[in-house]
């Protein structure tokens, strides 16, 4: 089976469920699956998907996994032992054929999540990466593996170059991954030929497995969900924030900047959170703007941007990690998260998929970011309201069709 351990996923999905857990335990949410790459015969695979859902569900935490979270300083003992009573209910997720206004399939799928938000969060990260394996060990049955161990050694001698010492890259790949043993290989491959210029990986499974470090702090979720959780909307992303500091006390201090664009995060990211949080975490947008804006906003506010730490996540290239490590080392702290361009680089187009909060207590909620193509969007009248409360420009703001899953 593809998913054979809970842990199989990212670090940002415990820490942000902690947070459901000590603040929202009764918040009730809704997730959809998006495909954004056109063409995809996934309904195809609906029965292999539902087996491969079944097996998730009847997953439990082992001992020894419990034991690695509880060895995070920023786990609380509490959490542990709901963990260890966890388990994904198949009730929780909806699959079925997608099909058009006139009631005809399209070869996607529809795929929905909905429950406790405590109890769905773990849902998003394997199903994204069981839809996709499933998909390509049909599509794609013979990878070029020889090409991909190739271009893999490729990056790491391009990162091993003089003056690039101090690059340090993350593995974000576990949801668009090509298959988990693929993914296993990367890891030790950049281990061994990265050594310290690997920070660590995303997924704790592999963290674990290979005494890497395991990386993340919030996603896109968690700030919408606030948007039905917080006292008032114009004051959801500071509530946000102001919660997970309460939460982790000094700890995960990384920021997401885009969930209503840059200009609204400035808005709100004042002195106080700037000096409250480590960095801010870049996923959209043009990446040299973004950097040269946040170091000009913590100039403004009479902080020292080399304290700071800058992390660059967004469709990442070992070039790209490369352009910005030399714009900004010694201006700023800097971090990387690699995602498909790491496990899913064997010689064929991957596959953008995604799976997003769409409602919370039965209100809609979105992420209107830097880049259009990455917006969510199912109710154009609560996004017009959201436009109009942060302060957003018409122009930011180009919804995708509700999504049919393919």
């Amino acid at each position: 089976m593809i998913i054979d351990s809970l842990l199989d996923t990212d670090l940002y999905k415990f820490t942000m469920m902690q947070v459901a857990l000590h603040h929202f335990p009764a918040a009730q949410v809704e997730y959809r699956f998006t495909c954004r790459t056109p063409g995809l015969d996934l309904a195809r695979h609906i029965d292999a998907i539902e087996r491969e859902i079944a097996h998730l569900c009847s997953l439990r935490f082992r001992a020894n996994e419990l034991d690695y979270l509880r060895g995070l300083r920023f786990i609380k003992s509490d959490f542990i032992d709901f963990l260890g009573l966890f388990q994904l209910n198949r009730k929780a997720v909806l699959l079925a054929p997608a099909r058009d206004a006139a009631g005809r399939e399209t070869g996607g799928i529809d795929l929905r999540i909905q429950g406790p938000w405590l109890h769905t969060i773990l849902f998003e990260v394997p199903l994204l990466a069981i839809v996709n394996e499933v998909y390509f060990r049909h599509a794609v049955p013979e990878p070029d593996l020889d090409l991909g161990r190739k271009r893999l050694q490729d990056k790491a001698a391009a990162l091993r170059q003089p003056g690039l010492e101090g690059v340090r890259i993350a593995d974000y790949g576990t949801r668009r991954r090509y298959s988990k043993h693929w993914h296993d290989e990367v890891l030790r491959t950049l281990k061994s030929s990265l050594g310290a210029q690997l920070a660590g990986t995303s997924n704790v499974m592999y963290a674990m497995r290979h005494g890497l470090t395991p990386l993340g702090t919030m996603a896109h979720e968690y700030l919408q969900a606030c948007q039905a959780l917080g006292p008032r909307l114009r004051d959801s992303q500071t509530f946000a924030l102001e919660t997970w500091a309460q939460e982790y006390r000094g700890d995960l201090g990384i920021a997401l900047s885009d969930v209503y664009g840059l200009q609204a995060f400035l808005r709100d990211f004042d002195l106080y959170f700037c000096k409250l949080f480590d960095g801010a975490r870049h996923d959209s947008g043009d990446p040299v703007a973004w950097g040269e804006a946040l170091i000009a906003h913590y100039q403004r506010h009479r902080i020292d941007p080399r304290t700071k730490t800058l992390v660059f996540s967004d469709a990442l290239t070992v070039e790209r990690v490369i352009e910005l490590y030399r714009l900004f080392h010694g201006r700023a702290q800097v971090a990387f998260g690699i995602g498909t361009h790491l496990t899913h680089d064997l010689g064929h187009a991957p596959a953008q998929m995604v799976i997003k909060m769409v409602r919370c207590n039965g209100q809609p909620v979105a992420k209107i970011s830097d880049s259009p193509g990455k917006n969510q969007v199912l109710d154009p009248a609560y996004i017009a309201y959201l436009r109009e409360v942060f302060d957003i420009p018409p122009q930011a703001v180009l919804p995708e069709a509700e999504p049919e899953g393919g």
